[in-house]
């Protein structure tokens, strides 16, 4: 195919050049009725460029397949049989890739570190979950995704689940053995869903991790928006094999997405697929090598443990199975401070923007747009973080793994429905959950509506809270009351 072409974006150039005069909306009309102020800040190309895909970027039966063709193009290049676009981000396409294996009441092998996005799908759809449990590292307490053997073994629990669903990679840049995944659901005839929200750059290097499409999974989620160069919300999902039915999967998109999709969107997503075909494997060794020179430089700044290999994969119990190296994910457990501490600190004294932070780590997401001019500040600020953070009081109680292992009494869709009341955090132990309670970033929940709700993972929420942990998803997002499910 040829990936010089750019559909999306060759159409709006010929809507501008044929001065096309619009009688629909978008209501501003290419800007002519925006407020100058909004213009200022925002700029006119972005109105210019804002128009209806069908009577704007296409005709209105859509004839000249701009969309259609984009699509091509997309599955083309990253070794797919179908791709449709989203604008509405991976929270829309991976509800819509469960609803397309799995219905109300029926079961879904889920990792228990999926984004509340997948549990989202749980409450509107109905399905109920059978959790995959992940690979906790218990001396870090953090997880890694779940085995081939865990999904294996689950299946085997559960023959009539209609599928199965892993996240990876992790907002940590660990991945799990996706080919050793899909070959355990294959050989029980049950599809694989994939949320690689975080992998949209995987398939242009082959340096880096391997990507769902190539390890033989039948649905795959990216984020573009993530670690490509997409517009916020641009998503993309992409289908192979006869397991999962294209036509249902698009089905189930049209249910949950917008019918005033977003030009801009559709734009960003066309051009980036062309600029990976043409570029994208010497763009991303130029980002490799720089992640490794980062990787150096912080590693060699007293108190700061830079993650890597060695910390993260290998054999094993608590191990994942990869690592994508441009998430710099930092162990300062040494300094005596909390990560929430430290991201706040680092916005404040130098507006440096971290992409997550938990009880003992940070970490900078870099991609293929980051160079030496971005990441000296970051440099400089972390180094002068290691001078002047001060020690916290504040511990956040984090729970062994066996710990954190929540009974699941009803499913997450009649707890989330269901009658419900507002408790104080102390009566909400041995209650079950009515809400999500995640701590964001990363967004995986830690107690899902639907769970029964212990004092050592009410203990950590609370203890996070006070030492900078962020609910936002709560109720209460100061955890001092939750969200309770009454019981009949």
């Amino acid at each position: 195919m040829d990936h010089s072409q750019a559909p999306v974006l060759d159409a709006l150039a010929a809507y501008h050049r044929e001065g096309q005069v619009p009688f629909t909306p978008p209501g501003h009309k290419q800007g002519r009725g925006a407020d100058p102020r909004v213009r200022e800040v925002l700029g006119d190309a972005v109105f210019h460029s804002d128009l209806l895909a069908i009577s704007g970027l296409d005709d209105r039966t859509s004839s000249h397949g701009v969309l259609e063709r984009a699509q091509e193009l997309m599955a083309d290049a990253v070794h797919a049989e179908q791709t449709f676009f989203s604008t509405c981000g991976s929270s829309l396409s991976v509800k819509s890739a469960m609803l397309s294996v799995s219905g109300p009441g029926e079961k879904l092998l889920v990792g228990r570190d999926a984004h509340k996005s997948v549990v989202s799908g749980l409450i509107l759809s109905g399905v109920r979950p059978i959790w995959v449990e992940p690979q906790w590292d218990p001396s870090r307490r953090l997880a890694h995704p779940p085995s081939a053997e865990a999904f294996a073994a689950r299946l085997d629990e559960h023959p009539d689940a209609r599928g199965a669903l892993v996240t990876s990679p992790t907002p940590y840049g660990t991945c799990a053995d996706l080919a050793a995944i899909a070959s355990a659901c294959h050989e029980r005839g049950k599809p694989l869903i994939v949320d690689e929200a975080w992998g949209a750059h995987l398939p242009f290097h082959p340096d880096l991790p391997t990507w769902a499409m190539d390890a033989g999974a039948d649905v795959c989620v990216t984020s573009v928006h993530k670690m490509g160069a997409g517009l916020e919300q641009g998503s993309v999902f992409h289908q192979q094999g006869s397991l999962v039915d294209p036509s249902v999967l698009k089905a189930r998109e049209d249910l949950l997405g917008t019918t005033s999709p977003s030009v801009l969107l559709y734009a960003g997503l066309d051009g980036w697929r062309r600029q990976m075909v043409e570029h994208g494997r010497d763009l991303l060794q130029d980002a490799l090598d720089l992640a490794a020179r980062v990787r150096e430089q912080i590693a060699a700044i007293p108190g700061f443990n830079v993650q890597g290999p060695d910390d993260f994969t290998g054999p094993g119990p608590g191990r994942a199975h990869d690592l994508d190296p441009l998430p710099v994910v930092i162990d300062i457990a040494d300094l005596g401070t909390t990560g929430y501490r430290a991201a706040d600190w680092l916005r404040e004294h130098h507006r440096v923007n971290l992409h997550l932070a938990d009880h003992r780590r940070i970490s900078a997401q870099l991609t293929f747009a980051d160079g030496e001019d971005t990441v000296a500040p970051l440099l400089t600020a972390l180094r002068d973080l290691r001078e002047h953070i001060e020690p916290v009081a504040e511990q956040v109680q984090v729970p062994a793994p066996d710990e954190l292992r929540l009974e699941l009494v009803v499913t997450p869709r009649d707890a989330f429905f269901g009658p419900a009341e507002q408790v104080s955090a102390d009566e909400a132990v041995g209650r079950v959950c009515a809400e999500m309670l995640t701590p964001y970033p990363p967004g995986i929940p830690v107690v899902l509506p639907g769970e029964r709700i212990t004092a050592p993972v009410m203990e950590y929420l609370r203890s996070g809270v006070d030492a900078g942990m962020v609910v936002p998803d709560a109720a209460d997002s100061s955890v001092k009351t939750v969200r309770v499910f009454i019981e009949h």
